[in-house]
């Protein structure tokens, strides 16, 4: 039987912007549609507010935004309903093995954004952190890195690429985000119709009534997904919006 989808979820980057990260006329379209017919169309991504906010106003007036993988979500008018850090001491060991391995580091706090290249200045505890990333191109440094992450019963371990690790506090990510944000809207995670590409969408797919992964897509998130569409340079969202419509 067809799912009653009322709320569409979107990842970003692989996902709704294409290989020169922009929303084609096609999505933009799709996206137009679905919002006169009555669908929410919620964008849920691992970017802070201030590196997708344009793109949300592009697409028109959106009820929420689930970002940081659903450290933060805002409502439609960019105000923070929720939040959830990261412990500054699970931090700390971030860091050391960041220094350990010598391998690139990039990280979103309250208080800014930083990276190998723009380091922060102060101490760890100083900072109000809400995700932390590596990104190694050596496989058996990412896998001993991987390793010690996924036996830390604190984090959630994800990635957005296959030579990247994304940390955030247990229980973060993007699914427990849209059951907040369904719970407002008095819907359904059932309700739900998700797309993405990595494995930071995987509990979103999985936890959606209809998930769908982009052709472009990691290959267990399309293990795990309903059906897949085509990939992000081939207008896939809105074919999968199209499905539905």
């Amino acid at each position: 039987m067809q799912k009653q989808i009322k709320l569409i979820a979107l990842d970003l980057d692989g996902t709704l912007l294409n290989s020169k990260e922009t929303v084609s006329e096609a999505n933009l379209n799709a996206i137009k549609n679905a919002k006169e017919k009555g669908y929410h169309v919620v964008l849920s991504t691992g970017r802070s507010l201030d590196r997708c906010q344009e793109i949300a106003e592009s697409l028109g007036d959106s009820s929420y935004i689930v970002t940081i993988n659903g450290g933060e979500i805002y409502n439609n008018k960019f105000e923070l309903i929720d939040q959830t850090v990261l412990d500054y001491q699970l931090v700390e060991r971030l860091w050391e093995l960041r220094q350990q391995h010598k391998v690139h580091y990039w990280s979103t706090t309250v208080q800014g954004q930083f990276n190998s290249s723009q380091n922060f200045e102060q101490e760890v505890k100083e900072y109000d952190w809400l995700k932390f990333g590596f990104d190694i191109e050596d496989d058996e440094i990412r896998q001993v890195v991987l390793d010690e992450l996924l036996n830390n019963d604190a984090l959630e371990i994800s990635n957005s690429s296959p030579t990247n690790i994304e940390v955030n506090p247990s229980g973060v990510n993007k699914a427990a985000a849209l059951l907040k944000v369904c719970e407002r809207l008095n819907i359904e995670m059932d309700n739900v119709l998700a797309v993405g590409d990595s494995l930071n969408d995987m509990a979103m797919i999985r936890e959606a009534g209809i998930g769908v992964a982009m052709g472009n897509a990691q290959a267990d998130l399309k293990e795990a997904a309903t059906w897949v569409t085509t990939t992000n340079d081939e207008d896939g969202v809105a074919k999968a919006i199209e499905s539905i419509l």
